[in-house]
């Protein structure tokens, strides 16, 4: 008995193994069958990568932070099959990086800003202290090559053929200097360390920018043959040069009032010029026009939310003071009394030189105070609103008349419409109109500004505005109240 319930235990034991063995089997048949199901779904991490970068410590680093998810989310919308990449310094908001790696998909770098060697320069300008930074694109090694970008670019097409370039290719929009706004590299910790070396010895750099250092970096650029894509997809070895339709200067669209290269694709749009009239300011258009581009991309991106609070706020500010003004008529009787001829002169002098500086603010503080990447259709009627309100507060404040206060609104209006004009033959035209508007208007502006003269002194000298001290005051409806 006792051998034949061994012989059963034995018997069992080896059943529950190979029912162990059974389930294991088909367990692991249920996973790899998941794991097929589901690899496709997965998204593995592609070989390129458009990147930029983002630093702070200037007075446009919100602007630029803005521009940067502009450009990144256009890129999503052209289905770039490539990474989208920031270089942030360490000081960067959390913030800015959280809307970054959450809303737009980009992944985000964290370096130390470099050190600029060049900042001690005679011609050093202080917006580029840390430019350098884009020279961490040659320490992404991670990715076969990095188109980087700066942020001032409008793409109008899907550009990643650019991933079939060689080591370094670069546009030349000016004939001799190659642009470091758009340019292709494959990263290299070699490279990026012998730049590094290269920097701490002192190398020569005109600008004491990116745009100097990595011009010195590659000399022989200007003598290297034009980029075609190979049709087979295959990537090129060595140096090109790009075709100017990869970074086309806006400044050739304002030739013409438009643009078309015969060579190559007319793929991206840069604005290199003047830092205060980039294509995200509400003010740079229509002296700008394709400015109008670069805010469709922001409406079909990331909107304007994050505005609009600002936008309505001022908008009612602006309203009641112009009610306030039509309801109060004030006036500076109560603050100024003859004392003796030379105090009133010098008196005079002073509230002329302050009315004029009202006036003068009037038109000047809107464009301080309104969010300055705001769509043009909507910076332009809050600018409008705010200095006609201030303008109103100079007007009742100062007893002047109220044309001539307002000749420069009405001449600015009619700036807007002489250059937003889109029916001229070419940018020369549209500068003489420009230029022919301005002489139109100039003795109307002058004459404007001698009625505000002569209305302000009369003011000063009625005996209401100015009533001598001891003498009767001024009747009760002047200051009224209605």
């Amino acid at each position: 008995m006792g051998w034949e319930n061994r012989q059963k235990r034995e018997h069992n034991n080896n059943v529950t193994v190979a029912s162990g063995f059974v389930l294991m089997k088909w367990l692991l048949l249920l996973v790899f069958l998941l794991v097929g199901f589901l690899s496709p779904v997965v998204k593995a991490q592609n070989k390129n990568a458009y990147a930029t970068m983002m630093y702070v410590g200037t007075p446009r680093d919100y602007e630029f932070y803005i521009a940067i998810r502009v450009l990144f989310k256009s890129l999503s919308l052209l289905n770039v099959q490539a990474d989208l990449v920031v270089i942030a310094s360490l000081d960067v908001p959390l913030t800015w990086i959280q809307a970054l790696e959450n809303e737009d998909g980009v992944k985000v770098v964290r370096v130390e800003n470099m050190d600029n060697p060049y900042k001690h320069q005679d011609n050093f300008d202080k917006r580029f202290k840390l430019s350098l930074n884009k020279l961490y694109a040659w320490s992404l090694v991670d990715y076969d090559r990095v188109v980087m970008l700066d942020a001032d670019n409008l793409f109008l097409q899907n550009t990643d053929e650019l991933f079939q370039c060689g080591e370094f290719c670069a546009v030349f929009i000016n004939p001799c200097v190659f642009h470091t706004g758009l340019f292709v590299l494959q990263p290299s910790m070699v490279v990026f360390k012998d730049m590094v070396h290269e920097l701490q010895n002192g190398r020569e750099n005109p600008d004491g920018a990116d745009q100097g250092f990595i011009a010195s970096y590659f000399p022989e650029l200007l003598d290297k043959p034009l980029f075609h894509p190979p049709p087979n997809g295959t990537k090129l070895d060595g140096t090109y040069r790009l075709p100017l339709g990869y970074q086309m200067d806006a400044s050739y669209y304002y030739l013409k009032l438009r643009w078309s290269i015969p060579c190559g694709p007319n793929s991206v749009i840069t604005f290199p010029g003047a830092p205060w009239l980039k294509p995200w300011y509400w003010w740079a258009w229509p002296v700008l026009p394709l400015g109008l581009q670069w805010h469709e991309k922001r409406l079909q991106t990331i909107g304007y939310g994050t505005d609009m609070a600002v936008i309505l706020i001022q908008s009612a500010i602006y309203l009641g003071i112009i009610v306030m003004t039509r309801l109060a008529k004030p006036s500076l009787s109560k603050l100024c009394y003859r004392r003796s001829d030379k105090s009133i002169t010098l008196v005079q002098n002073i509230l002329k030189l302050v009315a004029l500086w009202s006036i003068l603010a009037a038109y000047v503080t809107p464009f301080f105070i309104i969010p300055p990447t705001i769509h043009p259709m909507l910076g332009w009627p809050l600018y409008f609103l705010g200095a006609l309100a201030l303008c109103l507060v100079a007007i009742n404040a100062f007893l002047l008349p109220m044309l001539p206060v307002l000749m420069p609104w009405f001449g600015i209006i009619g700036v807007l419409i002489v250059m937003a004009f889109p029916w001229y033959l070419d940018g020369v035209v549209r500068a003489l109109c420009v230029f022919g508007y301005a002489f139109c208007a100039a003795p109307f502006l002058w004459t404007s500004i001698t009625r505000i003269m002569a209305g302000l002194q009369v003011s000063l000298e009625r005996e209401g505005f100015m009533p001598r001290l001891g003498e009767s005051s001024p009747p009760s409806w002047f200051n009224k109240l209605y």
